[in-house]
């Protein structure tokens, strides 16, 4: 799969090189007659694994040590599309010492792996190749799974998919479970093994006082079915809603359980999306 997505990514990275080169042509050509013809550019996203040409050298004249100059002039034109994170890598490990503080700064944040790859499923999208935009999102996802947007992006995608309802990522991956998680009063449930298990804890169920408890990295957190009581490490705490039993699944405050566990936890409104990850 991750050799689908890589290939994917060459054929819209030629496909954007291509459009910039024919919007820039038209523009050249429109100034010199005067006139604002439409341009219209065909899109082929065929898949070819057979592609040998770069995407610098050729493009843009990238020649003898002033090379660098037609890359910063193009890398204006594309530094929003995924052709940008290469050209500017290009420039980074090239020509680093002919760039300004301002100019490598300026590169190193178009470089970033999680907005090049968001890019790609940008266009993925706009294309209609919505399931391959979802799977690149995901590996976007991965590449840093603090970054809130990453996770914004996704949950459209999969709106568009018809996956609705609450969404949940733990470390940047979405756990499985037999309950899907939801609201009640205002606050966040989710099943309680599944987040559990993804962060790598112990779970048991005590059928007697009807608790779960979890333990991970000397912290163990209590709670009792149907009660606004719980305990972290011996220590009682209120909480705002009960863990509860939906479907035969026990299902807990995400927030509450996941800070206990030193986990930080975020919540994505428009998408209704969970996130949680080890800081």
């Amino acid at each position: 799969m991750k050799k689908r997505w890589m290939v994917i990514a060459s054929c819209v990275l030629a496909t954007s090189l291509m459009a910039g080169s024919a919007l820039a042509k038209s523009e050249s050509s429109n100034s010199n007659e005067g006139k604002s013809d439409a341009v219209k550019v065909n899109i082929d996203l065929k898949v070819k694994t057979d592609v040998k040409e770069t995407v610098t050298s050729d493009t843009y004249g990238d020649q003898g040590h002033n090379g660098y100059k037609g890359l910063l002039n193009a890398i204006d034109n594309v530094k929003d599309k995924p052709a940008g994170a290469v050209i500017a890598e290009l420039l980074l490990t090239k020509y680093e010492t002919q760039l300004t503080a301002e100019q490598k700064a300026e590169l190193e944040a178009i470089k970033e792996k999680d907005a090049a790859l968001s890019v790609v499923a940008d266009l993925l999208d706009k294309n209609g190749s919505v399931t391959d935009a979802v799977y690149v999102q995901k590996e976007a996802i991965l590449a840093n799974v603090t970054n809130l947007d990453s996770y914004k992006k996704l949950g459209k995608l999969y709106d568009k998919l018809g996956k609705k309802g609450v969404k949940l990522y733990v470390n940047g991956e979405e756990p499985t479970f037999e309950v899907a998680p939801f609201i009640r009063e205002g606050n966040t449930l989710v099943p309680f093994r599944a987040i559990s298990e993804a962060l790598k804890a112990t779970v048991t169920w005590n059928e007697e006082d009807r608790s779960v408890t979890v333990t991970r990295d000397g912290i163990t957190v209590k709670l009792f079915i149907d009660s606004k009581t719980a305990t972290v490490n011996g220590k009682e705490v209120t909480l705002e809603v009960p863990a509860a039993i939906e479907q035969g699944s026990t299902v807990v405050p995400v927030r509450f359980v996941s800070e206990a566990l030193k986990a930080a936890v975020k919540w994505e409104a428009e998408t209704k999306s969970v996130v949680i990850y080890e800081e």
